[in-house]
């Protein structure tokens, strides 16, 4: 079984797939690229009632709970502004599990402080290179400064454009998703009042619209736009103002507060294409591991990549844990995750594309964001709440099944 386990990337899977692997008693390091933690854009992300039990699996759901602000109920209103839908969001009585909506580099603070908090070793600054596997079963990797260690599993939790990857499966890289993706911030009052903890969806004519507010009443929105995608040099030219006139006319078409609310946002507008992984695509070779973004990026519609790769990081702990041997954890690992993983790029790329909802499979839990979106599963489903539970056990027959 493996004894020292090395995590490339430092964001939100390789950090919750340290504090897990830790817990589970196996030595583990992460090597980070970035020298002061992982890549934030500034865009804020729904962490949703799967993720939050993921991290109480490994007693870091309180420090998360510290940050950003509750959502505990989903609005959901059409073109006309009329309401589709008010309902509980998650599981809202949990105070723990309850959806939570926060700026990623929050997310990424609260989950590498905690891995610091642990004694877990983190070294920044190290941009992986290349990796090689060894006759005897060990990987040595290396970094850009000419270091390297060698370890018995490596695990990539290095995002969307993986050195891992390319290790695992040359050639596969994340595709256009179909929508691009605003990200803003309007300022307190700029929101019509509403029920606290609750996030209005829209589904509107032109753009699948979001928003919720913080207890200080500041407004956290986006907006995905179908199309073509925006090239490398239009993304870095973009400009609050050129992005404001490219969504202000297009929500202005419908009657709800979206128009207004992005109108009124100064300077902090974000954009981004959506992605997502090919179905199919290669997560392992030998003792080299892909997760997260890495392994199954999806488009942001069903609101769970960051949530998908918290279950990664509890699942594949209590794999090698459980499992007599590293290749029959990581085999057990992969049959418990790959269903789950590619449902949902399937189901966030077709809401993405305004298509039908894929049939039938293990649905990701989250809110329905955008036209498409099939029915969430409930995050308190039995099956995973089994699955994710530290003390239940996943080899043998004990593996729940959905």
């Amino acid at each position: 079984m493996a004894r020292r386990i090395v995590v490339v990337g430092g964001g939100i899977a390789g950090a919750g797939a340290a504090l897990a692997l830790h817990k589970a008693g196996f030595g583990v390091e992460v090597y980070e690229a970035y020298e002061d933690g992982a890549e934030d854009i500034g865009a804020f992300l729904t962490l949703a009632s799967n993720g939050m039990r993921a991290l109480a699996q490994v007693g870091a759901s309180e420090a998360v709970a510290r940050t950003g602000f509750p959502l505990t109920t989903m609005r959901v209103l059409d073109a006309s502004g009329a309401e589709l839908a008010h309902r509980p969001l998650g599981e809202a009585g949990d105070p723990l599990l309850r959806f939570r909506c926060l700026r990623r580099g929050e997310l990424n603070a609260a989950l590498q402080s905690e891995v610091v908090r642990r004694g877990i070793p983190v070294r920044h600054g190290a941009r992986l290179v290349s990796y090689d596997e060894g006759a005897g079963g060990g990987v040595t990797a290396r970094f850009a400064d000419g270091t390297s260690v060698t370890c018995d599993l490596l695990v990539g939790a290095d995002g969307l454009r993986s050195t891992v990857r390319r290790g695992i499966a040359p050639g596969a890289e994340p595709g256009y998703a179909g929508q691009k993706v605003f990200y803003g911030y309007a300022p307190a009052g700029a929101a019509p009042a509403g029920d606290p903890g609750c996030i209005t969806m829209v589904r509107g004519s032109a753009a699948a619209f979001g928003c919720a507010v913080s207890p200080g009443g500041e407004a956290y929105w986006f907006a995905r736009v179908g199309g073509e995608p925006l090239t490398a040099d239009e993304v870095a030219g973009g400009t609050p103002e050129r992005w404001r006139e490219l969504l202000v006319p297009l929500l202005r078409a419908d009657a709800t507060p979206a128009a207004d609310l992005v109108a009124a946002t100064g300077g902090r507008i974000m954009v981004t294409n959506s992605t997502e992984m090919p179905l199919g695509t290669a997560w392992r070779s030998g003792r080299a591991l892909i997760v997260g973004d890495a392994a199954h990026a999806a488009s942001p519609a069903t609101g769970q990549g960051a949530s998908m790769a918290l279950e990664d990081a509890v699942v594949l702990a209590k794999s090698l844990r459980d499992a007599p041997d590293t290749d029959r954890a990581l085999e057990l690992y992969e049959a418990l995750r790959r269903p789950r993983a590619e449902h949902n790029i399937t189901a966030s790329g077709q809401a993405s594309r305004g298509g039908p909802p894929p049939s039938p499979g293990p649905r990701a839990p989250g809110p329905q964001s955008g036209r498409g979106a099939p029915p969430p599963a409930r995050p308190g489903d039995d099956a995973l709440a089994r699955l994710l539970d530290w003390d239940t056990g996943i080899w043998e027959g004990q593996v729940p099944r959905g």
